[in-house]
């Protein structure tokens, strides 16, 4: 591998929209190529034709590459030594990303190369779960190669943590019944060789398979991904609305998405609800805020962080102090009508009624359904019975 300073084509939807270099003073720049006119990327008006970032890679493409498992086995794959050298990862697995931006060396000497059998070779998805692009292939689903399109996301269970798929399924099952079926992303559970997995389909892609632009709010924000994956952590929830006001092409209506869905997290016990976990979509009106993804009941773990994902009403706030005078402050804070939030709220604990989670016939008092159960029962009781 070259040992100048790194340099990309920045594609979009698969064209050259510009550049993204290596500094001298160890930062990168990305300049828009001359004739693009349109932004491709919210933190990248194209009125402004170079952006620089003083430190490592800009986190808006930091932000594209993997975590986690996927990390590990990528840069295996394309002998990099060093797994934080976001760049290149890039290089070696990012001509397809998540969204509509890609990452291709500008040299042919620059690209790491990538062994026969790593992970989604020209393919790369954000993520600390296990987790793969996959196409489907008779009765089950296989990884992506580099040619064609991914249009599934396989996520796997862990060693570490009972029942992942189970849980993300009964919780976007959950979800999809309360908020509507349209307010999730689809899923159904599959099988990768002789592995269960939980598939979503992508819904950066169309059914012909071509790209939309997608920004998760960590990509928005500009927040640094930081060494241990938890500068999506740093922000609140009145931040994540700020976003909607400024850049959705629908601010009010998705407002008040934001806010049923928080409702339903705390709802969940879903603590990891942080800024990769909501994006921004392109539709034909303009970006509007994407359906839900990346839902997990995670307080059935004891081990885990009792937390909501971010800060809300100026503080971090356990599980046990969501309750629904906390969040008809907080429809206020972000500019909700009173009526709205009791709109919301009256909705929200009608389909809870109308849809409760039961446990198969003959599970034990500690099987996983009737603790998922449990936890929601309780979170709910603190959120609409006051």
């Amino acid at each position: 591998m070259a040992t100048n300073l790194y340099s990309a084509d920045v594609l979009f939807k698969g064209k050259l929209a510009g550049i993204l270099e290596q500094t001298v003073t160890g930062g990168t720049r990305f300049t828009y190529g001359d004739g693009w006119t349109g932004d491709i990327a919210c933190c990248f008006p194209a009125t402004q034709r170079e952006h620089n970032w003083a430190n490592g890679l800009h986190p808006f493409f930091q932000h594209l590459g993997p975590e986690g498992w996927l990390r590990e086995k990528q840069a295996r794959g394309a002998h990099i030594q060093d797994e934080q050298n976001d760049f290149a990862l890039l290089l070696a697995y990012g001509e397809d990303c998540i969204g509509a931006v890609g990452i291709r060396a500008s040299e042919e000497a620059d690209i790491p190369k990538v062994e026969e059998g790593a992970p989604t070779p020209g393919k790369t998805l954000s993520g600390v779960q296990k987790k793969l692009l996959v196409v489907k292939d008779g009765d089950g689903f296989v990884a992506a190669g580099r040619d064609g399109p991914a249009p599934y996301i396989a996520k796997f269970n862990s060693e570490a943590r009972e029942g992942l798929v189970r849980n993300e399924f009964l919780s976007l099952q959950w979800a999809a019944k309360i908020l509507g079926k349209n307010e999730v992303t689809q899923f159904k559970t599959g099988h990768f060789g002789e592995e269960i997995a939980l598939i979503v389909s992508r819904f950066d892609r169309t059914e012909k398979g071509e790209k939309l632009r997608l920004e998760d709010f960590a990509q928005v924000l500009v927040k640094p991904r930081g060494v241990n994956y938890d500068g999506k952590y740093g922000s609140s929830y009145e931040e994540v609305a700020r976003v909607i006001r400024e850049h959705s092409a629908r601010p009010v209506i998705d407002l008040d998405k934001l806010f049923r869905r928080l409702v339903v997290f705390a709802a969940l016990a879903n603590c990891d609800a942080h800024l990769k976990n909501f994006s921004l979509l392109e539709t034909p009106e303009g970006l509007r805020l994407s359906p839900v993804y990346d839902v997990l009941n995670t307080a059935i773990y004891d081990d885990l962080d009792r937390n909501f994902g971010l800060s809300i009403l100026g503080r971090s706030r356990n599980l046990e102090e969501l309750n629904g005078t906390l969040f008809r402050k907080f429809g206020a804070e972000i500019g909700l009508h009173e009526r709205a939030v009791e709109l919301a709220l009256g909705d929200l604990k009608k389909q809870i009624g109308k849809n409760p989670i039961n446990a198969p016939s003959g599970e034990p008092p500690n099987g996983f359904v009737s603790r998922f159960e449990e936890v929601v029962r309780n979170q709910c009781l603190r959120l609409f019975e006051e």
